[in-house]
């Protein structure tokens, strides 16, 4: 994969970086998506995160992920993924808060034995600096996730999504198990505020886990 991202506003660090990416998005899905496919993805999310990146420089990083959760899901959905666990997906409107802290105690709780992902319908800049802090006091770090959106391929790769004040802007697909929970948004709201939310959100995260047959950790 010799191809450069070429784009006006890019540093050559910047299309370094991408390239990088590209190559070890490569050797990652070996045999299950070709140069075409990957380019497409890698570019595609750089894009969505270009318009609204605090740190320009993270964008490269922000892109693999965003990328390799998007092929991820497509290989699911094309029958080409093998892992066999399932997939839950948290979806709010800024995917800074309550999606976040799902998601955060799902991975947490379920380990290897299933995969959490999370999205916004209107993503925001960074996650929220309350939620945060009021999950670094039950153990769970959530500073390495970031709101990104949502897309078709992974919302269909979902065995469940869990919709959390989208509302009507939360996607739905035919046959898709769905679940609405029906809690406070934590935006603007202060730590000593934010806690019921997080609990009611762990309490509904081992419901979940229980219900899916996954033993939490």
């Amino acid at each position: 994969m010799d191809s450069t991202y070429r784009h006006a506003d890019l540093t050559t660090d910047q299309q370094h970086a991408l390239l990088t990416a590209a190559r070890t998005l490569a050797e990652e899905f070996t045999g299950t998506f070709g140069t075409e496919t990957i380019e497409r993805f890698l570019h595609s999310s750089y894009d969505q995160f270009a318009g609204r990146a605090v740190i320009a420089n993270y964008l490269p990083l922000l892109a693999e992920r965003f990328a390799r959760q998007q092929l991820r899901a497509l290989a699911r959905v094309e029958g080409k993924d093998d892992a066999g666990v399932p997939i839950v997906l948290f979806l709010c409107v800024h995917n800074a808060g309550r999606s976040q802290m799902a998601l955060g105690f799902f991975t947490h709780l379920a380990g290897q034995r299933a995969l959490g992902w999370s999205g916004g319908t209107e993503p925001g800049e960074l996650i929220n600096a309350a939620v945060v802090e009021v999950m670094h006091e039950r153990g769970i770090d959530i500073t390495g996730e970031f709101p990104k959106p949502w897309t078709s391929e992974i919302v269909q790769a979902a065995d469940v999504v869990v919709t959390m004040g989208c509302g009507d802007a939360c996607p739905v697909y035919p046959s898709k198990r769905y679940l609405n929970w029906d809690l406070d948004d934590p935006d603007g709201k202060a730590v000593e505020q934010i806690r019921p939310i997080r609990d009611d959100i762990e309490r509904r995260v081992r419901t979940l886990l229980a219900d899916l047959e996954i033993p939490a950790l």
